[in-house]
């Protein structure tokens, strides 16, 4: 090894901290590798040229290609829906709905103590308040307010109402508003704050407000997470709605066999899971949600992590499936004209829900209300539900909306300070970590096929036959690479996905790659994007000094030349952005991100064999480490790895507080089935794997 002494201690210093951390690096037999790592660390750290604009040809191909597999996914649910002909296929098909819902949300909990107890009533002119606190489970408290009518002499009608992205939660105005309408119209209302707004701040500071955002912000950081360990916001937020429904009916005061349910955007949402997952319910009016999966994506609409419960696209599902799951209960579904929940979507689930209603003799028992302004559950989306529920249930035959008074938050608060923290409930992200750890404990280390089969599983890796197709780009000059040219293929790894890929040499090419040019290649995966990565990292720049390898770069599906700017400008890097909108439909589909972007790898390397290259060495960056680890484990031409910035573990990211991946770097249920350090052993092994600077939960931050 050459260098400085103080140069070589460092490599060795970082060498022996990876290995630690990974158990999978190697010191020897790599001269040219440890060069390199001298060169990179010895290299004064460069700020991307901001001068130059990274190349992106393909800006719509991820769009567009989910679009497309929205699309099939929703040909199927309503070809199945239109091969039912009797009542009797009608009762299979609700059937089917319900244990499929059942398999996307997964086994429902251990039903535990409630351990409910009222903190304060407040007394008004027609109804009472209790502010009640219950566990949904044991140690997650839920933070309620019950409304009871006064004067009841016999058991009343139940709602339980679910709130939208309020930060306040139950105490928003709207959710009030038809809490108290229902209670002065003599229904028993129980409403509860979601995870991660109102009282129920899940990451919580010394001021006990949130570190990083009430409702959506703390919704994907916490769901996200979950993934990991075979959980699922959807199921959690649920969760907490039956066991809301397990509260109410402990009251005397209301009737089990009429219990509805009801909720606006974010509860517009969990009124439909709630629907799907529980039939306990007589009656639902969810608001301001449904429409169908392909309206949604064909329109960029991003959706919080319960939003987008894991499978459902996989399993044929769509929002009208989980109101299906009630029939022939009554059920209205309340829209809005100007809603960005696109009102035709609303009108197609009703359609599909009129026609199964119909075969099974109900017709009358589903309808469609759409008020004329904007998203929320304003006086007119409430006053069609009052009038759904009063059909239902003859309680009442006033549907306009009394007088309401609007109560302040703390007046409605369960807690002395506003917040379950301050009472020691735990935070989700605990118990996330609790399950990571009870997983290490279970698991059995893994390698060689059974690392393989497990990987293949958990990644829904597809097989492919032959030699992908490729188109030849135009060559595009001045970009300041290590190398004089850059000529670049796309090259379809599937239907309507193209990886681009740089080779990148002194000589000047327009056609294919020569078929003489040796064995010997590198493969560079990025982390971001290769044009920019290729005038900014130092392993590039030190991999294109070697003169017996052809260089290649490869940006993945999603990556550099196909990044997306869609959903909103410029929100790529955003938590709610585009890369998390693909990735969230991943996890629909049942085919994660990570595994999509492992096959473009692996396409990119039969291609590379092809044309000759037998013997490449794989160097994968940041989040381009992780498909560039998985492809190694599978292709026999790789034959040589070197992973700069690699996660850590995914244990990391399940065991800690805050973390810097993204949804689209993160595999549902890995840690059910392996973890990083396996992979990586097994690389160490078979070919040599160098690890430079890893990366634990906090990313670049680590």
């Amino acid at each position: 090894m050459s260098g400085s002494k103080q140069t070589i201690d460092q490599f060795e210093t970082l060498s022996r901290r990876a290995f630690i951390k990974t158990g999978a690096i190697s010191l020897v037999g790599l001269s040219l590798l440890e060069n390199l790592v001298i060169q990179e660390l010895a290299a004064a750290p460069k700020k991307p040229d901001q001068t130059v604009p990274a190349l992106n040809r393909f800006p719509r191909m991820v769009q567009e290609y989910f679009v497309g597999r929205v699309r099939e996914q929703e040909a199927k649910t309503i070809a199945r829906l239109d091969s039912l002909k009797t009542k009797a296929d009608a009762e299979e098909y609700v059937r089917s709905v319900q244990k499929r819902i059942q398999e996307a949300f997964g086994p429902n909990p251990e039903r535990t103590p409630l351990k409910a107890r009222i903190t304060k009533t407040t007394d008004r002119d027609t109804y009472t308040i209790e502010n009640v606190i219950f566990e949904s489970r044991p140690g997650f408290l839920v933070t309620a307010n019950l409304y009871i009518p006064k004067g009841i002499t016999k058991p009343v009608p139940g709602v339980v109402g679910t709130c939208g992205h309020s930060h306040n939660g139950k105490a928003e105005t709207a959710y009030q508003s038809f809490s108290q309408g229902l209670a002065r119209k003599g229904y028993v209302v129980l409403i509860y704050d979601p995870i991660g707004q109102g009282e129920r701040v899940q990451y919580s500071g010394d001021d006990l407000k949130s570190t990083i955002g009430v409702g959506v912000r703390e919704h994907l950081h916490g769901g996200n997470q979950q993934f990991l360990v075979g959980e699922n916001l959807s199921m959690w937020r649920a969760w907490d709605g039956v066991r809301a429904l397990d509260y109410l009916l402990t009251r005397k005061e209301v009737d089990p066999k009429q219990v509805g349910v009801t909720g606006n955007s974010g509860g517009g949402t969990m009124t439909t899971w709630l629907c799907g997952v529980e039939p306990r319910w007589s009656m639902a009016a969810p608001s301001c949600f449904v429409t169908t999966f392909r309206r949604n994506m064909e329109n960029e609409l991003p959706a919080d992590t319960e939003q987008c419960p894991p499978k459902v696209l996989a399993l044929e599902l769509d929002h009208a499936d989980f109101l299906a799951a009630q029939a022939p209960k009554p059920v209205r579904i309340l829209s809005k004209e100007r809603d960005y929940f696109d009102v035709r979507g609303a009108r197609e689930a009703y359609l599909r829900l009129k026609r199964l209603y119909k075969l099974l003799g109900k017709e009358e028992n589903v309808s469609h209300f759409v008020g004329p302004t904007y998203h929320g559950y304003s006086q007119e989306n409430r006053e069609a539900m009052y009038e759904w529920f009063n059909q239902a249930t003859g309680v009442s035959s006033e549907t306009k909306e009394p007088k309401l008074t609007i109560e302040k938050d703390e007046t409605l608060w369960c807690t002395p300070k506003g917040s379950v923290a301050d009472l020691g409930s735990k935070p989700i992200h605990v118990f996330t970590a609790e399950r990571s750890k009870e997983l290490a404990q279970q698991r059995k280390p893994k390698k060689g096929a059974a690392l393989q089969s497990a990987v293949a599983e958990t990644l829904r890796l597809k097989h492919a036959e032959g030699t992908p197709d490729y188109r030849i780009l135009r060559n595009r000059g001045g970009k300041n690479y290590p190398l004089k040219y850059a000529i670049t293929y796309a090259i379809e790894t599937e239907p309507g996905i193209q990886a681009v890929v740089y080779r990148v040499s002194d000589e000047r090419l327009y056609s294919r790659p020569p078929q003489n040019a040796g064995k010997q290649a590198t493969l560079y995966v990025s982390h971001v994007s290769s044009d920019a990565e290729l005038r900014d990292e130092p392993l590039l720049k030190t991999a294109s000094q070697d003169k017996d390898r052809v260089l290649y770069t490869c940006d993945v599906r999603g990556i550099g030349e196909s990044m997306p700017d869609t959903t909103n400008p410029n929100s790529f890097f955003t938590p709610y952005g585009s890369d998390y909108f693909y990735a969230a439909h991943s996890v629909m589909l049942d085919e994660p991100y990570v595994g999509q972007r492992t096959f473009d790898v692996l396409r990119t390397l039969d291609w590379m064999a092809a044309n000759g290259h037998t013997d490449i060495h794989l160097i994968g960056r940041g989040w381009g480490a992780l498909p560039a680890t998985f492809a190694a484990l599978f292709s026999p031409h790789v034959k040589q790895v070197t992973l700069k910035n690699a996660l850590t573990s995914y244990s990391d990211i399940a065991e800690t507080e805050h973390y810097h991946w993204p949804l689209s770097t993160l595999v549902p249920n890995v840690l059910t089935s392996f973890d990083m350090p396996e992979c990586y052993a097994e690389l160490k092994a078979s070919k040599g794997l160098t690890q430079i600077a890893p990366w634990g939960a906090k990313g670049a931050d680590s």
